[in-house]
């Protein structure tokens, strides 16, 4: 008999520092359960619906119509319960938004930041989808207003705008000397490069097995192309793809002068 009081004096119900801690622990969960359960009823009550949508940025190329339609499918839920993320996502479907912040503004509101691409050049992929290429070389797809300026053609495959449009900043450089601007610059497959100046003029400058490698035959072109020009005419093609010469293509032979340099040998010029 003694020993069976020992043994039930010694179980669970009679340690009371146990079961206060036990009862604690049950407390403190229950309150937590009460508390999400409180704010997960508060977050769902029509007392905080989003009415307002505060933008912090000046609009240039998005309207506000494109704005309020991406804002009807973006603002949904409550202000506790808006998915921020999926609103930045759905803003930055938007034609010429490049970036969008999304951010909740007590008490009922979302503040947005946008950042609109800035097209500085027209593209097109070599399979033949067009686009339009921003400052960053990114390319994206939007509708150029009709007051817009000329913008350059650039061509390459896919994924290569942004070299092609570094390229064409290194190109309109060199040719600046000569006042040509570059209407286009077309990257093959091949890594072969073409430039088409204002001036009607296609420059072969071919493939690119160093960078270095071009930009000298562009260098040569700029250096020659003025006497060339001022002797021959208006030319085609010119082609720079040889070593210490080019060959000319696209002009008649006889407007050449009697004792031109390059009479009788005009399809290919050595320098």
């Amino acid at each position: 008999m003694a020993g069976g009081q020992g043994t039930g004096d010694s179980g669970l119900w009679h340690q009371a520092a146990l079961m206060n801690l036990l009862a604690d622990v049950l407390i403190v969960l229950a309150v937590a359960g009460l508390g999400w359960a409180g704010l997960t009823a508060l977050q769902r009550l029509p007392v905080f619906p989003l009415r307002e949508l505060v933008l912090t940025t000046a609009l240039h190329r998005v309207t506000p119509e494109q704005l309020e339609h991406a804002a009807r499918g973006a603002m949904n839920g409550n202000f506790f319960t808006v998915d921020l993320e999926a609103a930045r996502a759905a803003f930055e479907k938007l034609p010429w938004v490049r970036k969008a912040a999304v951010s909740r503004q007590w008490p009922d509101g979302l503040k947005l930041t946008l950042e609109e691409n800035e097209a500085v050049a027209r593209w097109r992929h070599l399979n033949g989808e067009p686009g339009l290429v921003n400052a960053h070389g990114e390319v994206f797809v939007a509708e150029l207003p009709a007051d817009a300026p000329a913008l350059p053609q650039l061509y390459g495959p896919a994924g290569s705008a942004r070299e092609v449009l570094g390229r064409y900043a290194e190109f309109s450089r060199v040719l600046a000397s000569i006042d040509r601007r570059l209407d286009s610059v077309t990257l093959s497959p091949r890594r072969a490069w073409q430039l088409k100046l204002d001036d009607g003029v296609a420059v072969e400058l071919g493939r690119d097995q160093s960078r270095e490698q071009t930009g000298a035959r562009l260098e040569r072109f700029v250096t020659h192309y003025p006497a060339l020009r001022q002797q021959v005419g208006a030319v085609r093609v010119a082609d720079m793809r040889y070593p210490n010469g080019l060959v000319l293509r696209g002009f008649v032979l006889g407007s050449l002068e009697r004792d031109s340099p390059l009479r009788g040998e005009a399809a290919g010029r050595r320098l």
